[in-house]
This record gives C-alpha cells, sequence and structure tokens, in this order.
C-alpha cells in the first residue's frame, strides 16, 4: 500500500494515495454563511469548486496556525473534498502488515489504524468513514 505522510501540528496521519487526487499549496477560501463549523469553505481549483474540511476539528485537535499550509485534494465517494494540512513529508511503500488496528472508540471511526515504523507511529486516516 502506498500513503501520504502529512503532519498537523505535531503529529503525523496519512492517507492512502489511491485517494488523494492532487496536492496543492494554500489558496484563497471563501466562507460559506451558515456552514457546519467543520467546513472551512470552498475553492475553486482549475474550474471545480470543492469543499474544504477544517481536519482540526474532525479530529479534535487544536487549530493550526502554520504559516505554510497545503492543501490535500481527496476522491471521496463521489465528490472531492480537500482538507487543509501544515505540511506533506512523503509517499511511502507499506506493507499492510506494518498496519495495526487503532483499538475502536466508536468516534475514532475514521482512524484506520497506525503505521509502526521503528522511528516513529503514523496515524492512518479512512476518510470513507468521515461524515461531511
Amino acid at each position: 500500500m502506498q500513503v501520504v505522510v502529512f503532519k498537523i501540528g505535531d503529529e503525523q496521519f496519512a492517507v492512502e494515495t489511491s485517494k488523494v487526487q492532487s496536492i496543492s499549496d494554500m489558496t484563497n477560501i471563501t466562507m460559506v454563511p451558515k456552514a457546519p463549523s467543520h467546513i472551512k469553505g470552498l475553492i475553486n481549483l482549475r474550474g471545480i469548486i470543492i469543499t474544504i474540511l477544517d481536519i482540526n476539528l474532525i479530529l479534535d485537535m487544536n487549530p493550526s496556525y502554520a504559516e505554510e499550509q497545503n492543501i490535500i485534494i481527496l476522491n471521496l465517494e463521489d465528490e472531492s473534498v480537500g482538507i487543509t494540512v501544515d505540511s506533506v513529508d512523503e509517499v511511502l511503500d507499506i506493507e499492510d502488515s506494518s498496519v495495526e488496528r487503532a483499538l475502536g472508540e466508536k468516534e475514532k471511526i475514521f482512524i484506520k489504524g497506525v503505521i509502526n515504523l521503528k522511528d516513529r507511529i503514523i496515524t492512518l486516516l479512512d476518510f470513507d468513514k468521515i461524515n461531511i
């Protein structure tokens, strides 16, 4: 399996490359009045309107104030959505056996597992399970 590793704050997360449509630099996000709090707004990416999610709220993390951020555009079912991350670190080839299942709290259903590497642990997210 191949994953894109990204950073939010001091934590590393990953998403399978099969879900990633593109990665772009931060651009202007248009706010949507009365949208749910986990929706940051909308962007126009090459003529396509994409909803940007606040991954910090979804993961119950503190807001990020990194100066340089990236947007990862994901293919979820029949639509594309974006998430803002502090940085995109790398693309890794990992063995399925190196993914350990996360112990299941119902509210953490979007965590597919943890990737246990020798020098670090990366949380593998399952964006198909996140309610938009």
